[in-house]
């Protein structure tokens, strides 16, 4: 098989790449199918998403038989300033994968966000794939667009919603609490917005499950478990042995001491239920799945 990985040196390109080079993860073993793929991973500059010819002319060259798009501007802040930006890589990009899937009968990868919904449900249950989406973000609207076109334009289609994803490649708020946790000082993360923590390694395990499988359609893949940005920072400190002090605060002080910041869903923990009816969902507890990557060195990387 041929692969195509577009955002391609992102956390989740990056993780990818590296169990389609290894043949497995944590998890374990990717697909027999994959273990001799050809792939072809690309970002900017070679490929921009969002130049529909050019696009539609590399994949046509390529002949890919699966498009994993995991290219995004994901910068939820910059997006309310940037928004023709978010415009072009969020929904005109896979716009045109989608369509560009279709002419050569490719299937498509698409990565999507728990952004797409309102965050103001409440009960503390968590959203499947039958629950409507409401964004409250540019971002949340641009990706839910980007979703839109993909089931509109491409018959061979797997969306997928992750949350609050980390991974060992980039800048994440794993990442960056672990630094800053190390250093004496004073850290004040919101404790009133909930939902899933998700490693790059599970998620992206569960994309190659699924490249090679029928079960076409909308998914959830986020780590198990709920926890706020408060307990998730709380349990960073703890594996890294962290020393700087940490409190708690109201998404409402946070917006106040950063008015330019969007704003987030205070509640947006996903379930998997099409992942658990289809492929199987063997997403780890968010709790395990951390520790093992700060155990495996993903920190460090």
């Amino acid at each position: 098989m041929k692969l195509l990985i577009t955002g391609a040196n992102g956390q989740l390109g990056c993780e990818l790449q590296r169990q389609l080079r290894e043949g497995a993860c944590a998890l374990g073993p990717i697909p027999e199918r994959l273990k001799n793929a050809t792939v072809l991973a690309v970002d900017l500059p070679v490929l921009d998403i969002a130049d529909r010819a050019e696009v539609v002319a590399f994949v046509r060259r390529q002949q890919p038989d699966v498009i994993l798009n995991c290219a995004a501007y994901t910068n939820v802040d910059g997006c309310e300033v940037h928004r023709e930006d978010a415009f072009r890589a969020n929904a005109i990009g896979p716009a045109n994968l989608a369509q560009a899937a279709e002419k050569v009968g490719a299937r498509l990868v698409h990565v999507s966000t728990d952004y797409v919904f309102s965050g103001q449900e409440n009960g503390g249950i968590s959203l499947d794939e039958a629950a409507r989406p409401a964004p409250q973000s540019a971002y949340g609207e641009t990706k839910l667009l980007g979703e839109e076109y993909v089931r509109q334009f491409c018959r061979r289609y797997f969306v997928v919603r992750t949350a609050w994803l980390y991974g060992r490649t980039g800048k994440n708020f794993v990442r960056t609490m672990a630094s800053l946790g190390a250093k004496p000082g004073h850290l004040e993360v919101v404790d009133d917005q909930r939902g899933n923590p998700t490693n790059a390694e599970d998620l992206a395990w569960h994309l190659l499950q699924l490249a090679v499988s029928h079960n076409y359609g909308v998914y959830h893949c986020t780590g198990t478990g709920v926890c706020s940005w408060y307990e998730f920072t709380r349990e960073i400190l703890r594996l890294t042995g962290g020393v700087a002090e940490l409190t708690p605060c109201t998404s409402a002080e946070y917006a106040q001491k950063h008015p330019g910041s969007a704003r987030r869903p205070a509640w947006s923990a996903l379930e998997n239920r099409m992942l658990a009816c289809t492929i199987g969902d063997h997403m780890r507890p968010w709790q395990e799945a951390l520790a093992d990557f700060f155990a495996t060195g993903g920190f460090e990387n």
